[in-house]
């Protein structure tokens, strides 16, 4: 089975391609179950490199739409790629419960820094690692948020790797560990390509000390696309993705459609 649950469109404004355009390559491509998970707008806010709030209804009508148009031939999944802040607890609500998400993807992209939340790229030495790490932990712990989109993105700064990285990774693990989380292993990494770091060649993301780490936990990954064209939902990044998995001796999920199901079940049997 093939399953992505890391989709973008054009509403987010550095992707290319409509709901439908998604689709239909992913019917060429042999998905089974493509998730939307566009970048989350915030109602009063804007973070910048993400949807206008303005359109998050039209969006999430037009999956509807589309779900039961195409329901014969692939499943399709409702979900946000949205970073936590403790403010908008009541907005997450809504999202799982009036507006029927079937999942919110926990993009973290920014870390606390005194109240503020700057984008993890404009950190200032590793110490802002242990942050980011401490920001999807408090995550995590709400249960809202049952996979987490790129842990190790954090690792897109300049830096070299040292121990408040190795403490980043343990803050991460073990937060994921406590809540049952999924991590993602993001394909849209291997596209960035190669840079140079002050320790050496790599890819931004994924990185190869966090997921052997992640290896040793036993913790479910599934492989997301993190497509922002309709070409890549399932491309030969997503095949060296699963490679990289099976390496690291790590079977990865085919799907969530499980967890799914069971949150569902939850959010019943609270009403």
């Amino acid at each position: 089975m093939k399953a992505n649950y890391h989709t973008h469109t054009e509403r987010c404004r550095h992707a290319q391609g409509t709901e439908e355009d998604y689709i239909r390559e992913a019917l060429k491509a042999g998905v089974s179950i493509l998730g939307f998970s566009d970048h989350a707008p915030f109602p009063d806010h804007d973070f910048g490199f993400r949807m206008p709030y303005d359109e998050l209804e039209t969006h999430l009508s037009a999956l509807d739409r589309l779900a039961k148009l195409h329901a014969s031939d692939i499943v399709i999944r409702k979900g946000l790629e949205i970073e936590y802040l403790p403010r908008y607890r009541d907005y997450y609500e809504r999202l799982l419960t009036r507006d029927g998400l079937d999942y919110l993807l926990l993009g973290e992209h920014f870390y606390p820094d005194h109240g503020e939340a700057p984008f993890i790229t404009s950190a200032q030495s590793t110490l802002d690692n242990i942050r980011y790490a401490e920001g999807i932990a408090a995550a995590l712990k709400t249960g809202y948020f049952f996979a987490v989109a790129h842990p190790d993105l954090f690792t897109m700064n300049h830096f070299a790797w040292d121990r408040n990285c190795d403490a980043a990774v343990d803050i991460i693990l073990n937060a994921a560990v406590s809540a049952g989380a999924i991590l993602e292993l993001n394909a849209n990494g291997f596209r960035r390509g190669v840079h140079s770091y002050p320790d050496g060649d790599r890819y931004m993301y994924p990185h190869i000390k966090f997921w052997e780490a992640a290896a040793q936990t036993g913790l479910p990954v599934i492989i997301g696309s993190d497509c922002h064209e309709p070409c890549q939902v399932w491309d030969e990044q997503m095949d060296k993705a699963k490679a990289m998995l099976r390496a690291l001796g790590i079977v990865p999920l085919e799907q969530m459609e499980d967890r799914i199901a069971h949150e569902r079940r939850k959010k019943r049997s609270a009403l």
